[in-house]
């Protein structure tokens, strides 16, 4: 008797009056199992129950399990169905049933006609398909008022459900209590998993009775934990337990062992809901997990290795306890238990929504946050798969759901690979997209080697049941006949991802350049390495390098075929920071891939002018050719905005930032920026400031001084003292002030010359000088310079530039 069995009567009591319920029961409890079966006297239960679970080992066990208990085989009373597998009969009543299934399902059928219940099991792990299958489910229930929900669960936020559902009744199982310990082995996070964890294993072994199950986060740990362990007592069997083992090998991981024998498993996550693994005692937990995180800047997902969460870690170490007392031994310190997430994150939140959404066009609701879910997905996610749809012509440019998005809809595959298969089948080679669907949606099979073409050549001679029904799946999605040719896998694969398409950069095959611009990386041990082209289906790792994982070797000339309306002529400019000039060039380019590229006979002026801004954009405004003239209305426009800040700055920074307004008018029909016409770029910065601001400027900075002798003088305001003049003092005679720029708040700097252009001072206090060092420095250029007149009160002297016989002659 299961535990569950204990609430039972509360829960079909809640059943029968409010037809929802909530059941919350630990593992072991017996609710994947126990449920279904004791729904099926119920006197509302005249149709079928389905239970959806998660994964397709969960669906298989659970209906065998169950059918066992009556005594008959899967798929009489109780059967399963699955993507590769399903045993149904016309009695069968219990279907087990995965939750992409199920999803068909209810699109085919919303009423669920002839359905009198719904149990969802372990929803607390929040996948995206669990979700929209409970969303549409939710969706659709007023259309069947007497329809049976319940949600089950081991772990579960059953305030949020309670909401989500309309507030059922809460059932709780405490579930069986077997003793469990909790023992904590420190990992060393900087070396390899593998040895330290084939060590626990050993060590566990030894030191405690019964069956071991062990956690890592994916295949290839599994594979080189069980290398690690090497040979094991005769007694202890080695099981590996993740979706790519065949059935048989899956049953026989979760059967018990022979008498007088030792299990030991080594699983993924897989094993940590809806199964029991029998006669396991001991569970050792690497305490890691590889969960899909989706890149939305890149466009890929890609596989993950994270710390597994605080509920992941009660649900694994639970599996010791489920049968006996058991032990859980985990590879990290105590304390960090406590730092670990509490739940995974819902899938939602993170996952490529493309089959979400079309899922919900289909479903009738263009707007998915406005279905009940958990978590509305969100914008951005949402966003992206419209843009994703409308590029696969599964929805048109109003976002509703075209014929093609309806026969996308109807393949039980992510909308890419539908999308390759009902192009491929126009294109003559289905079979070939079919197998590749296969390949890429069931991990593992025909190995997993990144060249799929060596892949599908295992597979096809593979005769494991696994393989067979993956072939049986494949003809039911394509009925193209005929022999499926590796130049077909790559066109197919092609057509799935078409931004993934790849050429090779250099020689050693380790670099690829996609057409939509992300760069790749293969192993250069790799077959594929010698190709030129690549068509790449799965990638992995950071969106500037990410790692190939499948891919097939494709020849240009399909490439070029395939995607011939993609293929573009640009006209383009190379810029030569030596010459200040452009060299046009012509490319054919698909993508972001340049297939062909030289000189432009042609050259389009609007490319030359945009490379040119780009380039100033890129190098800075100092390759301009600024003469003397627009220098300094700079220098000036920078002092006065110094002392008003309405005036426009004319700094490189605001330049370099509207380089469109002013400059591009200049580049107009130019190959070099040194064309530029001679005061050009000092008319564009009169032209930023405006009438007010060159009024501003011209009030606040003088371009020149205009001296008491009638001269004008420019005035540098780059000076570092600064602004300043050169002047001879015979020209400041009379001047009893000093001269003042800024609006009269700033003195020039007076650099003082000789008649022969040679520095004698420089001063900010002319009064001070004629009454201080003047009568020193008039003694001395006296002897030097006796045609000028250097009189002894220059405060009082007419201002003069002519020599002292010049004056006598004019007066």
């Amino acid at each position: 008797m299961t535990p569950v069995q204990d609430v039972l009567p509360d829960l079909l009591a809640a059943l029968r009056v409010d037809g929802r319920a909530l059941l919350i029961a630990p593992p072991g409890a017996g609710k994947t199992t126990g449920v279904a079966p004791a729904l099926l006297d119920e006197e509302w239960c005249t149709g079928e129950i389905l239970l959806l679970v998660p994964r397709r080992l969960a669906a298989r066990a659970a209906a065998e399990y169950m059918a066992g208990q009556r005594d008959e085989r899967p798929g009489q009373t109780i059967g399963y169905a699955t993507r590769l597998d399903s045993k149904l009969g016309k009695a069968t009543r219990v279907v087990v049933l995965t939750y992409g299934v199920f999803l068909s399902r209810i699109q085919a059928d919303p009423e669920l006609t002839g359905v009198s219940a719904l149990l969802f099991d372990e929803v607390h792990e929040r996948s995206l398909d669990g979700d929209l299958a409970l969303a549409l489910a939710l969706d659709a229930a007023p259309l069947r008022p007497d329809l049976r929900i319940l949600a089950m669960s081991a772990t579960l936020d059953g305030d949020r459900f309670g909401r989500l559902l309309g507030q059922p009744k809460r059932i709780v199982s405490e579930g069986k209590s077997f003793p469990l310990t909790i023992q904590y082995a420190r990992r060393d996070a900087a070396a390899r998993l593998e040895p330290q964890m084939a060590s626990a294993i050993r060590t566990a072994l030894g030191e405690h009775k019964g069956s071991l199950l062990a956690f890592l986060p994916g295949v290839a740990e599994i594979e080189r934990t069980a290398d690690a362990l090497g040979a094991l007592q005769p007694i202890c069997v080695l099981h590996k337990l993740h979706g790519s083992v065949d059935p048989a090998a899956q049953r026989q991981a979760l059967a018990p062992p022979p008498a007088g024998q030792r299990k030991v498993v080594l699983a993924t996550s897989i094993a940590e809901t809806s199964v029991t693994l029998n006669d396991v005692r001991i569970v050792v937990d690497s305490g890691l997990a590889r969960r899909p995180r989706y890149d939305r800047g890149a466009g890929l997902t890609r596989l993950v290795t994270e710390r597994a969460s605080r509920a992941a870690a009660t649900q694994r170490a639970g599996r010791a306890a489920r049968q006996a007392p058991g032990v859980a031994i985990r590879l990290w310190e105590e304390a960090a238990t406590a730092s670990m997430p509490e739940h995974d994150p819902p899938e939602i939140l993170e996952a490529d929504l493309s089959s979400l959404l079309l899922t919900c066009l289909q479903w009738g609701q263009p707007d998915p946050t406005l279905m009940p879910f958990l978590d509305p997905p969100p914008a951005a996610g949402l966003g992206e798969a419209r843009e994703r749809l409308l590029r696969l012509g599964a929805t048109d440019a109003d976002g509703r759901i075209t014929d093609h998005g309806w026969a996308i809809a109807a393949l039980p595959l992510e909308p890419r690979l539908a999308h390759m298969l009902i192009e491929a089948e126009k294109r003559g080679f289905g079979a070939a997209a079919a197998a590749v669907a296969t390949l890429l949606t069931e991990r593992g099979l025909g190995r997993n080697d990144a060249d799929l073409e060596l892949r599908y050549r295992r597979w096809r001679s593979d005769r494991s049941p696994r393989a067979e029904a993956a072939r049986r799946m494949a003809q039911r999605f394509s009925k193209s006949p005929g022999e499926t040719r590796a130049s077909d896998l790559a066109k197919a694969l092609a057509l799935a991802f078409p931004d993934r398409v790849s050429r090779r950069r250099g020689g050693g095959g380790e670099n690829w350049q996609s057409i939509g611009g992300r760069g790749f990386r293969l192993d250069s041990a790799s077959p594929l390495a010698s190709s030129q082209w690549l068509a790449v289906g799965e990638v992995a790792g950071h969106a500037a390098g990410a790692r190939i994982l499948s891919a097939a070797a494709i020849d240009e000339t399909d490439v070029l075929d395939l995607f011939a309306d993609r293929i573009e002529t640009r006209h383009e400019a190379a810029f030569d920071l030596a010459t200040g000039g452009v060299t046009p060039l012509r490319s054919r380019r698909i993508g972001n891939i340049r297939l062909s590229s030289g000189p432009d006979p042609a050259p389009d002026s609007d490319v030359i002018e945009a490379e040119l801004l780009a380039a100033v954009g890129k190098h800075g405004v100092d390759l301009l050719p600024w003469n003397e003239a627009a220098r300094e209305l700079r220098h000036r426009a920078a002092f006065a905005r110094a002392l008003d800040e309405s005036v426009p700055a004319l700094n490189d920074e605001t330049l370099t930032k509207d380089l469109e307004t002013w400059l591009a008018p200049l580049l107009s029909g130019k190959r070099r920026l040194g064309d530029i016409a001679a005061g050009g770029l000092a008319d564009a910065l009169r032209g930023m400031l405006g009438y007010e601001g060159m009024r501003a400027v011209d009030r606040l900075a003088p371009g020149e001084f205009a001296s008491p002798a009638g001269s004008r003088h420019p005035i540098d305001y780059a000076a570092p003292g600064g602004p300043m003049v050169e002047v001879r003092p015979q020209a400041l005679f009379g001047l009893a002030t000093h001269p003042h720029v800024g609006g009269g708040r700033v003195p020039l700097t007076l650099a003082l010359t000789s008649p022969a252009g040679r520095p004698i001072q420089t001063t900010r206090d002319l009064p001070g000088f004629w009454l201080g060092s003047w009568r020193e420095v008039a003694r001395e250029m006296r002897g030097r310079y006796p045609r000028h007149p250097w009189p002894d009160d220059p405060a009082s002297a007419s201002a003069t530039l002519r020599t002292k016989r010049a004056d006598a002659r004019n007066q």
